[in-house]
């Protein structure tokens, strides 16, 4: 049975949607502005995980080169060693084995730093982008802060933002900035689903939760609504 996955292509048309009816309902709006770009960071995330799961070709070729030429110069070194009887004192033998160590380790280290170069720039890819979507959510949560239902019909102050929606208005306003926030989560596992790196996989849980938590907010205020709304 093949594996499920996020269609990138179906994410953005659910956004496209959910931007028309916002478009709809609350024409030349700020929470339209903001789905738009959502769907940019959607249709982005297509082309950057794309990029995240193809291989580097021109990167693994420059690092077999690097490998290859070290490998050359390390046994052409070794061939150069003289090891005949007599030759150089126990004392050189030690100092000769305790600097050859040390070189394997530097060795070591170099190639393991050489192998990772691709997983840590293709993460650092992944974390840039997850954090514009992540300053996405908090841009949806200012545009329901001032939503507050149990301030439909009371009293105004000077500083007192608009309240010109209708209970039922409010209802739809709301819901819009929940799908919104569940559809970035959505955008952010695309991510994780690219990238199989822990450092991602965490990035993304947090923004999953963050979205979570901020639409348990936005239910909270659905629920107080007026029953006619």
């Amino acid at each position: 049975m093949p594996a499920v996955t996020l269609d990138p292509a179906m994410i953005v048309a659910t956004i496209e949607r959910l931007r028309q009816r916002i478009r709809e309902r609350f024409p030349n709006s700020g929470l339209e502005r903001v789905c738009v770009s959502l769907a940019d960071a959607a249709r982005e995330s297509a082309a950057e995980t794309a990029y995240i799961q193809a291989p580097n070709l021109l990167l693994r070729i420059g690092i077999a080169a690097v490998l290859a030429l070290s490998a050359f110069l390390v046994i052409a070194a070794s061939r150069n060693l003289d090891l005949t009887p007599g030759a150089p004192k126990a004392l050189e033998i030690v100092q000769g084995v305790d600097a050859s160590i040390n070189v394997l380790l530097l060795a070591a280290a170099g190639v393991a730093f050489l192998l990772t170069i691709e997983t840590r720039l293709k993460r650092q890819r992944a974390i840039t982008a997850l954090q514009e979507i992540r300053g996405l959510i908090h841009v949806i949560d200012m545009h329901q802060l001032t939503k507050d239902p149990g301030m439909i019909g009371g009293a105004r102050t000077s500083a007192s933002p608009d309240r010109d929606l209708t209970p039922f208005e409010m209802q739809r306003y709301l819901d819009y900035c929940s799908e919104m926030l569940s559809l970035a989560a959505k955008v952010a596992a695309l991510y994780a689903q690219a990238a199989r790196d822990s450092q991602v996989e965490e990035s993304v849980s947090d923004i999953e939760r963050l979205a979570s938590n901020l639409s348990q907010e936005v239910w909270q205020k659905i629920t107080i609504l007026p029953n006619d709304a």
